[in-house]
């Protein structure tokens, strides 16, 4: 009667190892089967760790890519006028040509009283719109050359100033933010010969 039991039991086991690799399977030697179950254990404690090791690398990817897209978009909302403002730079060139090519004594006649009031109010509110907007003039005069804000057009000998000194300022130079706009062309002193 155990027999009778035992062998459909036998069946079910049998049915079941039929999917199973055979480096898994029993085969009769009891340290061939733990030698085999610690190998598969080994393996699959490697891949997991493999496998985890790659989830923090994807994970670390990812807020890289994030962290990336955030800076572009925080420098295109902030860098987003670059081109206009080089553009409208030349306007304000213009304006400050407009109001020094008026003659002072000129200034005070009623005639051009107007004119020069009103080009002089334009550049305000240029300067104005340029602050609202991070652009701000680059300081030259005075100050030693400094190759990243300003671009030296010429040397002038000069017993008065340092040379390497800006001496003159041929055209104004900006800055958006903390990125070069235009460089201030300038001149700078030398000694004399």
């Amino acid at each position: 009667m155990s027999d009778n039991k035992q062998q459909p039991h036998d069946e079910a086991v049998e049915n079941e190892l039929k999917g199973v690799p055979e480096e898994f399977l029993d085969d009769g030697g009891d340290d061939d089967a733990e030698g085999g179950l610690e190998e598969a254990l080994a393996q699959l404690r490697n891949d997991l760790e493999t496998s985890k090791q790659e989830t923090l690398y994807a994970k670390a990817e990812t807020q890289n890519v994030r962290r990336r897209a955030e800076k572009d978009i925080a420098d295109a909302r902030a860098y987003a006028a670059t081109g206009f403002a080089r553009d409208i730079l030349s306007v304000a060139d213009n304006l400050a040509r407009a109001i020094d090519a008026v003659p002072a004594d000129l200034r005070d006649d009623d005639k051009f009283k107007g004119l020069v009031a009103g080009i002089e109010a334009t550049q305000r509110e240029i300067d104005k719109v340029f602050g609202q907007h991070g652009i701000s003039r680059i300081a030259a005069m005075g100050l030693p050359l400094d190759p990243n804000q300003h671009q030296a057009m010429m040397e002038i000998p000069s017993k008065d100033h340092e040379p390497g000194t800006v001496i003159q300022e041929m055209q104004a130079g900006y800055m958006i933010r903390d990125r070069l706009l235009r460089p201030a062309m300038v001149a700078v002193a030398k000694k004399p010969d």
